[in-house]
Parts: C-alpha cells; sequence; structure tokens
C-alpha cells in the first residue's frame, strides 16, 4: 500500500482577517503553528513514515510541513518546493477583506471569484508591487508562465503537471509522501484522484492542517482505495463548514 498526504496550511494571519491571499506571502499565526503541531503528532501517531515531501513557496505552507516533520523527527527528509503548488493567484482581490467584499459585490458574486471553475477575478498589473514579476523567488519562471490571475480552472492547468510528472511517479521509490500547500492547489490534486466534477469541485472545501489521506493499491496499478481525514469526523465538518462561510457577507 502507497500513501499519500495532502495537507493545507495552518492559520495563516490572512487567514484570521479573512483576506484573499492568493500569492501573497503572509506567515502563520500562533494558531496555525498548533495546528501544525497536532497534525504532526497525529499522523506520528498513526504510524506514517514520510520518505518524502512536497511544498509551495508560500512560508504558510514551507512552515506547516517543517513543523509537522518536526513532530514526527523527519526533518532529515528531502523537501521539494515548487512554485507550481502555490495557492491560486486571486489578482486584485488579494488583501481584500473577504465579507466586506461580499457585502459590496453580493455573496453570488464573491463566491464565483473564489471557487467557480473558471472566472478569475480581475488581473493585477504587471508593475503591481504584488506581481509575481517583481518577486525574486520567480526570477527564473518565464513571464508566460507566471500568473496575474486564475481561475481554478488555470490553477489546475498550472498543478497537473507537476503532479503527474513529479509527485505521483516518486511513488516508485517512496510508500508515504506528504505535500503541504494550499486550499486550492490541494483542490486540483483531489479533482484529478477522485474524478470530482468541474461542478462539484466549487463545494469543497479544505479545513486548515487536516490531514488528508489517500491510500493507493500498488498490486493493482495504484488504484485509489480510500480516502479520509485524519481527526474526528464531526469537527472536521465544523472546520469544513468554517472555510464554506468565509466567503460570505455578514448580516
Amino acid at each position: 500500500m502507497k500513501r499519500l498526504v495532502l495537507i493545507r496550511h495552518g492559520q495563516s494571519q490572512w487567514n484570521l482577517e479573512n483576506r484573499f491571499t492568493g500569492w501573497t506571502d503572509v506567515d502563520l499565526t500562533p494558531l496555525g503553528m498548533e495546528e501544525a503541531i497536532k497534525a504532526g503528532q497525529q499522523l506520528k501517531k498513526d504510524g506514517f513514515h514520510f520518505t518524502l515531501a512536497f511544498t509551495s513557496y508560500l512560508k504558510r505552507a514551507v512552515k506547516t510541513l517543517n513543523t509537522v516533520l518536526d513532530q514526527m523527527d523527519l526533518d532529515w527528509i528531502p523537501v521539494r518546493k515548487s512554485w507550481r503548488l502555490n495557492e491560486k493567484h486571486y489578482g486584485m482581490l488579494q488583501g481584500l477583506n473577504k465579507a466586506e467584499t461580499a457585502a459590496k459585490y453580493g455573496d453570488e458574486q464573491v463566491l464565483i471569484w473564489r471557487r467557480s471553475f473558471d472566472v478569475p477575478p480581475a488581473p493585477l498589473a504587471a508593475d503591481d508591487p504584488r506581481s509575481p514579476y517583481n518577486d525574486v523567488r520567480y526570477a527564473h519562471i518565464s513571464k508566460e508562465e507566471l500568473p496575474l490571475t486564475e481561475s481554478l480552472k488555470d490553477t489546475i492547468q498550472r498543478i497537473l503537471p507537476y503532479w503527474e510528472q513529479e509527485i505521483f511517479p516518486s511513488f516508485a521509490e517512496h510508500d508515504d509522501i506528504i505535500v503541504a500547500a494550499h486550499g486550492n492547489s490541494l483542490r486540483a490534486i483531489i479533482k484529478k484522484l477522485k474524478g470530482i466534477s468541474d461542478e462539484d469541485i466549487v463545494s469543497l472545501n479544505l479545513p486548515t492542517a487536516v490531514p488528508y489521506v489517500f491510500e493507493f493499491d500498488e498490486q493493482n496499478g495504484m488504484k485509489l482505495m480510500k480516502d479520509y481525514f485524519v481527526g474526528d469526523p464531526e469537527e472536521v465538518k465544523k472546520l469544513m463548514e468554517a472555510v464554506a462561510n468565509q466567503g460570505k457577507s455578514q448580516k
């Protein structure tokens, strides 16, 4: 049996402030660190032993992964970082409060911006200080590849080649692999693995720092056998509902 663990980063400062984050490099809150510690302790208790890890270029995912591995005494394993695992780019929405934006434009419009399959927010200008064109960590990447906004469809198209060419083939040499990333980048992988439709993927909400496990049958062509969240099902359900409510106006 091969196992993949997907984990969204712990609570970030802009999660706490209910802001669109995207590619903005926001740190974890103290609660976010606690969530990552708890996740690492639970994964160790449950007998996971990762020999390879993947994460994005954004510190909230990197710190979550580092904290999880530290709790498991696995600080030494190789970690591969890729900008392709970054969060969906929210364009001009980055930094705006979700509830205030919903109050101004309506819950339905904000849901479209947040979770529609193929409608991106308005893009950043190329010379905007928030543009990845102006960030040294992306200097080696062509501007044609770097987004100034993205829909979920765009995000999936960015991530799936990395999944298919780098992450999934790694199971040839590894049994347990962990990917620490973001709500939308992980949604892309989950959509692929579970065959979720373009319409239904909109309603998938990933709580922060709750490990999501996929088990594969290596004797049967790496067929997906089952998937499950680590933790109490009722607690996980409540956390998922809280994520869903982030983009609604406060009435």
